[in-house]
């Protein structure tokens, strides 16, 4: 079991499976309208991936340089899904443009 984790393999089926996740959940989205919408789920979806391709990269013994840019875009995706949620001002900001 633990060269199957170290292998990489364990996140290779954790990442089709969130892959899998994504595309049922616009799926869903698109045909029903129900669940959660799409643009307020993917980037979230797309943080957590982007930081399991960087642990898989760096399991495979890859230079740092290839370890970073996932890591990149598990930034720019979590930044992303904080202004998503956070809106246009904090609540603060808001109570005093009223």
């Amino acid at each position: 079991m633990g060269a199957w984790v170290a292998s990489g393999r364990a996140l290779d089926i954790i990442l089709i499976g969130m892959a899998l996740e994504g595309a049922v959940l616009v799926a869903v989205w698109h045909r029903w309208r129900l669940g959660i919408r799409p643009g307020a789920i993917l980037p979230n979806l797309c943080s957590g991936m982007c930081l399991l391709v960087a642990m898989r990269v760096g399991l495979a013994g890859a230079w740092w340089g290839w370890i970073s840019l996932p890591l990149l875009g598990a930034l720019l995706g979590h930044v992303t899904d904080l202004r998503l949620r956070w809106g246009h001002g904090s609540a603060r900001t808001r109570r005093r443009q009223e």
